[in-house]
């Protein structure tokens, strides 16, 4: 490799501040403008193939066809956290059926 650390004449040089160090970036929690097209394009991709009912429409289809896709995404979207009424735990009830014999 050459000392332009395998930059080609076709790529640009990188980004500079005044003292030579490289700038700051993409400020922290930005996604890459790639991967946000990405999305979005998916999302109108499948919103066109739900027809009128857009894109709940498409996601009902695939629930219902392909289910084994489907969960692990639903698993994804869901609350990490789960908690009780006004923020606190979450109250675990053990209900029990018995079998009584009638009389």
């Amino acid at each position: 490799m050459e000392d332009g650390a395998g930059l080609n004449n076709d790529q640009k040089t990188p980004r500079r501040v005044g003292d030579g160090t490289p700038g700051p970036g993409r400020p922290k929690g930005v996604q890459n403008k790639n991967t946000t097209l990405l999305k979005d394009a998916i999302l109108q991709a499948a919103t066109q193939a739900g027809g009128e009912a857009g894109l709940v429409g498409y996601l009902v289809t695939q629930a219902t066809n392909n289910p084994n896709a489907f969960m692990p995404l639903l698993g994804k979207v869901l609350p990490m956290q789960v908690t009780g009424e006004d923020g606190g735990p979450i109250q675990v009830t053990r209900i029990e059926l018995v079998a009584v014999q009638p009389e």
